[in-house]
Formats: C-alpha cells, sequence, structure tokens
C-alpha cells in the first residue's frame, strides 16, 4: 500500500543567495534548533503520488532541505485501487464546490476508502518509532489517522484544498472526513477562511505552500537557455541552436531530451509571443475557459498565441479525470474556426523525469509573455507564485489562495472566475502595455520573496511541530 520515495539532501546553505544576512543567520539558527527538537526522531510525510502536482513538487524540496537540515524525513506514497481513487478525486472536487454531477458519499464510498487507508495505516504503524511525527497530506491519507493514534506519535492533516465560501457540497465532504480528524493532533490549512466548520476538538495552524527557486522548474534561465529547451522539447519548432540544458537538484547539468506532444494547427516560432497557463488537466483549471476567453476577447491586434499546457496525464496517478478532461480542451479547440485554431496550441509535457518536466514548465513561463490561472477554486497555486518569481505578469482568478498572492493592480491583475471578457481584456492590457507588464511582474517577485519561498516555510513547520502534545503512550 505503501511506497516509499528517495529524497537525496540538499544544503539550506544555498539559501544565502536569496536571502538578506538576517534572513540568513534565522535560517542558520532554525537549522540548529531543528537537529535539536528531531535528535532521535522521524517525520514521515504520505501522500498520494510523488509526480504530476503542487504537493507532490512541494514534499520533494522542502524533504530535501529538511535532511539536508540534519532531520531524518521521510516520504511515503499512498498507492490505492481505482475504487479508492474515484472517491478521492470526488472528495477533491467537493472541497473545491465543483459543478456538475458527483458521486455519493456512502458506506459504499467509505468502505472503498477505508479498504486503502487502514492497511496503509497498518502498514505505516509497522515503521514508526515512539515520538517520532507523521504528516498526512490531503483527504487520501487522512483515513489513515484512527489506526496510526494507537501509536506513540505525533499525527498532523495538512490540507491543501479549500473553498471561501462552503456550501452543502463542501459540507458533505467535511462530514465524510470529519470523523477522522479526531485521530489528529492538529489540522493546517492554507488559509484562514478555509478552516472547517466543527473542527473544535483538533488544533488549527494556517501555513502557506512555498517553492523551490533552485529547482529545476524555478531556477534561472537566461532566454537562450529557456529557448534552446523549448526547441529541445518540440514546443518552438523553427531554427536550431544548442542543446536544451538545466542543473538537477544535486548540481549537475542535465539535458532535455524528451519531447512534448503538442495539437496544434501551425507551429509555434521562436519571436512568437504567447500566454500560458500551466496546470494540470483539471475542470477546476477552467482551460476551456482560457481557451473561449483568450479567442473571444483577447483580439488577433495584440499578435499572441495561447499554450495551453499540462502533464502527460498516464504520469498523474491519483487524478482519473484527466484524460477526460484533455479531450475536453481537445473537443473545443477542434471545434473553433481555423483562424482561431491556429492561435491555440495544447501541450503536454512527460513525466518520465520530474526534473526535465520541470525544466519545460521553468521554459514556458520565462519566455511567455503573461501568466494566467484563471481557476474556479484553488487552495494555493503554486503556478502562480511560479511565475511571479520569474517576472512574468500574471492574469489570475481572484479564488482562494491566488488571493494571498496577486494583489490586483499591484502584483498582476485578479479577474471574476467565469468573466471571460473581463480574462480577456485584462490579459490585452498586459500585452499592449509594457511598462504596466514589466511594474506587475518586478512587484510579483518580490511578494514571493518576502512570503513564498521555503526558509519561511520550514520555519513554520518547525513551530508547528514543536507545538503538538506529547505522543500519547503505546497500548499493549
Amino acid at each position: 500500500m505503501l511506497r516509499n520515495v528517495p529524497v537525496s539532501p540538499l544544503p539550506i546553505e544555498r539559501f544565502r543567495a536569496v536571502l538578506d544576512d538576517a534572513g540568513y543567520r534565522d535560517l542558520l539558527a532554525l537549522r540548529d534548533r531543528a537537529r535539536r527538537l528531531f535528535a532521535g526522531r522521524a517525520v514521515w510525510c504520505v501522500n498520494s503520488t510523488a509526480t504530476g502536482g503542487g504537493v507532490a513538487e512541494m514534499l520533494r524540496s522542502l524533504l530535501a532541505y529538511t535532511r539536508g537540515a540534519g532531520v531524518d524525513t521521510r516520504w511515503l506514497v499512498l498507492n490505492g485501487t481505482p475504487e479508492f481513487f474515484a472517491v478521492t478525486k470526488g472528495l477533491h472536487n467537493r472541497l473545491h464546490a465543483a459543478s456538475g454531477e458527483l458521486p455519493p458519499l456512502g458506506e459504499a464510498q467509505r468502505a472503498a476508502y477505508e479498504a486503502v487507508t487502514a492497511p496503509a495505516a497498518r502498514q505505516l504503524a509497522e515503521m514508526v518509532r515512539p515520538g517520532d511525527v507523521v504528516l498526512l497530506h490531503d483527504p487520501q491519507t487522512l483515513g489513515m489517522a484512527p489506526v496510526l493514534r494507537e501509536c506513540p506519535v505525533g499525527i498532523v492533516w495538512r490540507v491543501h484544498v479549500g473553498v471561501d465560501e462552503p456550501d452543502d457540497r463542501v459540507r458533505a465532504a467535511w462530514d465524510f472526513l470529519r470523523p477522522y480528524t479526531h485521530s489528529v493532533d492538529t489540522c493546517v490549512f492554507s488559509r484562514e477562511r478555509f478552516v472547517w466548520e466543527g473542527l473544535e476538538h483538533v488544533g488549527i495552524e494556517i501555513v502557506p505552500p512555498s517553492i523551490d527557486v533552485f529547482s529545476a522548474k524555478n531556477q534561472e534561465l537566461d532566454d537562450p537557455a529557456a529557448l534552446a529547451i523549448l526547441r529541445a522539447a518540440g514546443i518552438v519548432a523553427d531554427g536550431e541552436g544548442p542543446p536544451g540544458m538545466f542543473l538537477r537538484e544535486d548540481g549537475t547539468p542535465a539535458r532535455v531530451d524528451r519531447r512534448a506532444t503538442l495539437i496544434q494547427e501551425r507551429e509555434l516560432r521562436a519571436d512568437d509571443r504567447y500566454v500560458t497557463q500551466v496546470s494540470r488537466w483539471d475542470r477546476l483549471k477552467d482551460p476551456v475557459g482560457v481557451l473561449e476567453g483568450f479567442v473571444q476577447h483577447v483580439g488577433e491586434e495584440c499578435r499572441a498565441q495561447l499554450l495551453l499546457v499540462g502533464p502527460d496525464v498516464a504520469g498523474v496517478a491519483d487524478d482519473p479525470e484527466g484524460a477526460e478532461v484533455l479531450e475536453e480542451v481537445t473537443a473545443a479547440w477542434r471545434a473553433l474556426a481555423a483562424p482561431a485554431r491556429g492561435r491555440v496550441h495544447l501541450v503536454t509535457l512527460p513525466m518520465k523525469d520530474a526534473e526535465e518536466n520541470g525544466a519545460m514548465v521553468n521554459a514556458i513561463q520565462r519566455r511567455a509573455s503573461v501568466v494566467v490561472q484563471k481557476s474556479l477554486a484553488e487552495g494555493f497555486g503554486l503556478t502562480v507564485a511560479e511565475a511571479a518569481w520569474k517576472g512574468r505578469p500574471i492574469v489570475a482568478a481572484g479564488v482562494g489562495g491566488i488571493q494571498d498572492q496577486v494583489v490586483d493592480e499591484v502584483t498582476g491583475l485578479l479577474v471574476a472566475p467565469h468573466d471571460l471578457a473581463a480574462f480577456g481584456h485584462a490579459v490585452s492590457r498586459l500585452l499592449t502595455d509594457d511598462e504596466l507588464a514589466r511594474r506587475l511582474g518586478s512587484a510579483a517577485q518580490e511578494r514571493v520573496r518576502d512570503r513564498f519561498l521555503e526558509p519561511r516555510h520550514l520555519r513554520q513547520w518547525v513551530d508547528l511541530i514543536e507545538r503538538l502534545p506529547a505522543p500519547p503512550v503505546a497500548t499493549a
């Protein structure tokens, strides 16, 4: 049920390049405190996939830095059945107040859910030691808590999804999951407004996500290097040049060898300006709405293309709807008139090598004239922080955690999630006003530096774990 994900340590000293003197001194002090706090203890992180989403990407970096700081950190992935992932995808959609038909949440669904979580918890119970801490991520893993509660360990549930205005769909998911929260010490949310009703029995913490600025997805790339990667991946077709190179997390150079899959009427050229959204193929990311808003409301006089970018759906284990959504987007693209089809490119990126995939995303975002994230609901939206770190001008829907990142007219432009005309107008403003685009992009980068880098995230986790109650004594 549980699969170990290898994690190589990364030195936290590399943050010297992005922190001021006081911030770096604080980070070194945090490292020393963490070593004392976790001496003889391990931290176990459990989620449902090692690739293909923001949670997995964030865990990979955070756990590498905690290992580099001298903390024994382990990463386990929960392998579920199709029935299990059908239930958890339904929970995911409900927690985002998704529209459309939603599967029921009855005893049959609870049985399918616990048929995976209970044996996985028993497996983990054989691994943990007294005083260890288990961090369970998202609905897929919360059902492990009751079995783990019998162990003398701290238990934290980290939920990455939520909505500002819960409705009956959301509350149905809460009701399904809430019984398991009685077995955890603390629930962690990304923002205050995501905190559920009826959690008075458990500790509550607010911890926004973060990005790793040294990862393949966010490391510095100049324009020639970014263009070389796009050519190597087959996204930009014209011209020849050097190989597309990037640095792996261990500092070794690597080359982009795999190619993206493209659905397009014409090839993208090196001198094309483009707007891009990078996300999983998920209806909550509204890729069809992005396509329609661009085609209908961003005029050809803006001389821009649209790149809708997502993962190879076969590489995302915990999202059974990805292939359906990609087919819906493809159908919407095929339904466009020929001139409009020529302005839109659907790009699926290979997932065999997570760092190579990250390098492709990095290059796509860095060469974009505008980055958009028109989600209908969003727990945080790491792609927003990633684009902001690169100084890109951003148009995003004012939902969920995006609102914590984008200050309208200061670090980007916010629009109502369903307003296609406002979306197109905002994109057009940035395509036609270079000074506005530059100013917003620069301010966005500084906001990420101040609020959404991993040293802040690591400090909050150390503080949180330090405050956990003493674990219960093991029962016979």
